[in-house]
């Protein structure tokens, strides 16, 4: 069973930049690929971003494509979402999960997911 942590979120304003990490530990999540997913109060949970196990394909939601941009460190068994010109629709609480499928945007696709870390964007 592999744990997620996620962290990096936190308040800022409209425009600015968070970068989001989310840590594995208990295995090695480098053959799975991975992605972040958000949900705002009252929302279903929504895809953000994918990447491919070996970090060489990535895909994003339409409302951040060209502002988001997801990565990973298979040495540090870690993703992460840089996050710039964020706008106040951003605000959730962001989720990492990994799958063994790629290409997915649905959560039921995906297993292992963290606890969430909440990203708030002021207007």
């Amino acid at each position: 069973q592999v744990q997620l942590v996620e962290s990096g979120g936190g308040l800022v304003q409209a425009g600015g930049s968070l970068r989001l990490s989310c840590a594995a530990s208990g295995r090695t999540i480098a053959d799975f690929h991975k992605a972040w997913f958000r949900q705002a109060p009252g929302k279903e949970r929504e895809f953000v971003a994918g990447i491919s196990w070996t970090g060489g394909s990535r895909y994003y939601a339409d409302s951040v494509k060209g502002r988001f941009t997801i990565s990973t460190d298979n040495t540090k068994n870690t993703v992460y979402l840089e996050m710039n010109s964020l706008k106040p629709e951003d605000t959730a609480v962001y989720y990492c999960a990994i799958s063994s499928l790629y290409g997915r945007t649905s959560p039921g696709d995906y297993r292992d997911w963290g606890q969430g870390t909440q990203v708030t964007v002021s207007s």
